[in-house]
């Protein structure tokens, strides 16, 4: 049975290649998705994608993955640096999440350099660009595999 992974994408998101370019480049959504989706398919997992501007669909959405989702990559965006429901929800799932940013949030403003999404997630990865959610997948991959290994007898 193939794992699944689920890719949440937070707020503004859906406006990447048009929103300040210097910071988030010209890729759009739709093309991270469309690479994640061939990439997961090439690496033996089930993908789905989904992006909200709001915070409760967000929480909504994480709480939905309880018992159907293997492993959570999160772009919090805005809502990283605010977001308790979200860090709540993410700890009521019990469901393994790496934090993602296009941009590097620990070289740009002071109050985007801490992170409430942190502590709920087993890593972060910042500041690569779209790249940045291809190294997670892979990261997620390997980590229930890693995972699945240590529950043979």
């Amino acid at each position: 049975m193939k794992k699944r992974i689920l890719v949440i994408h937070g707020p503004n998101l859906n406006l990447l290649g048009q929103r300040e370019t210097d910071v988030y480049g010209y890729a759009t959504l739709e093309a991270i998705d469309s690479e994640l989706l061939r990439e997961a398919g090439e690496l033996g997992l089930e993908l789905e994608t989904f992006q909200s501007n709001h915070e409760g669909a967000l929480v909504d959405r994480i709480q939905e993955a309880s018992g159907k989702v293997d492993f959570i990559i999160f772009n919090p965006a805005a809502f990283t640096h605010y977001s308790v429901s979200l860090r709540d929800a993410l700890q009521a799932v019990k469901i393994p999440v790496i934090e993602v940013h296009l941009s590097n949030i620990y070289r740009r403003e002071d109050f985007r350099r801490h992170s409430l999404i942190a502590p709920a997630a087993l890593g972060q990865i910042c500041g690569l660009g779209p790249l940045g959610y291809r190294l997670a997948l892979r990261a997620a991959r390997e980590y229930l595999e890693r995972d699945k290994e240590a529950d043979r007898p």
